[in-house]
């Protein structure tokens, strides 16, 4: 225990860590303004908050009653957890999954168990253990119902992308310490376990963002020719940047994957997306690359790259 508080010097440590990623990652979405950083830093954002009220709460400082500090800590983990489903959701283009489980469904649910399951059992019983106890086994089920839904609409252990299969790797590693997290709760105030279960999520989803910019940099020959299109000829058009343009990341990654020759239906089986979004994807990159279609999208950019 550190400052006279409840915090345990790992957490403090991850604490230290994750502020320091936060950090970095706002300069760099400064200097890159298309490195589209503000899931992310959102989401360091909510560890940094975690682990501060997780870490501190609940404490003899903070005024009465018990319950309001646990509010505030389950609060606070819920939040996270949710904006993880959210940034998955995001970065996979998954909008729905079997059960109806959206992100806004997910939502209503965990809330609502936590206040028919975790709230109203505690002021009728006074009694912390069986509310956390009530609350967390149906938590836990739906946490690893999505687990498995999740990886079965990602798996595709076809695909001979490195990238993609590094990134579908971590973002399993990322969801499992996530679904443990109610596990954990039950099994008693570990904080050197559960935190660390905790931040290896958001490391994981730090490596992904790494992975991506490494992808970029490796494919910055067929990213310039497309950005670099982009710009206004007025505009001077240094090399030296990874991201040019208006083309999200999405849009970068399906625009290489069209310079490679791929077809829709094989661009949307390597990112587990519909064919249709694909096609809606395709058709926002030629509209910003001033392309009429796919054939002249790649007669034009594929004669620059060689």
């Amino acid at each position: 225990m550190m400052f006279g508080t409840s915090i345990h010097w790992t957490t403090f440590f991850y604490l230290l860590i994750d502020t320091v990623i936060v950090f970095i990652a706002v300069i760099q979405s400064a200097k890159h303004k298309k490195l589209s950083l503000r899931r992310y830093i959102t989401l360091g954002l909510l560890y940094i908050a975690y682990n501060l009220t997780g870490g501190f709460l609940p404490t003899d400082t903070f005024p009465e009653p018990i319950i309001v500090q646990y509010i505030i800590t389950y609060g606070v983990a819920i939040a996270l957890c949710i904006y993880m489903i959210y940034y998955l959701y995001k970065d996979y283009d998954i909008t729905l999954l079997k059960f109806r489980l959206s992100v806004r469904n997910i939502t209503i649910l965990i809330v609502g168990c936590f206040i028919i399951l975790f709230l109203i059992p505690y002021f009728l019983t006074n009694s912390l253990d069986s509310a956390r106890l009530l609350f967390t086994i149906p938590v836990s089920i739906i946490a690893f119902a999505f687990l498995g839904l999740f990886y079965q609409r990602i798996s595709n252990l076809d695909n001979p992308d490195s990238f993609f299969s590094k990134r579908n790797k971590l973002a399993i590693v990322s969801l499992c310490c996530i679904a443990l997290l109610p596990i954990l709760t039950v099994i008693g105030d570990y904080q050197w376990l559960t935190f660390t279960v905790m931040n290896l999520a958001f490391y994981a989803i730090a490596a992904m963002e790494i992975n991506r910019y490494l992808c970029f940099l490796k494919n910055r020959p067929e990213i310039f020719d497309v950005f670099a299109f982009t710009k206004e000829p007025n505009q001077e058009i240094l090399k030296t940047k990874i991201i040019y343009g208006d083309l999200t990341r999405r849009e970068v990654e399906i625009a290489l994957s069209i310079l490679r020759g791929m077809t829709y239906k094989e661009i949307a089986k390597d990112l587990y997306i519909a064919e249709s979004t694909v096609s809606k994807h395709a058709s926002n990159i030629f509209k910003k690359t001033g392309s009429k279609n796919r054939s002249n999208f790649l007669s034009r950019f594929r004669t620059k790259k060689n």
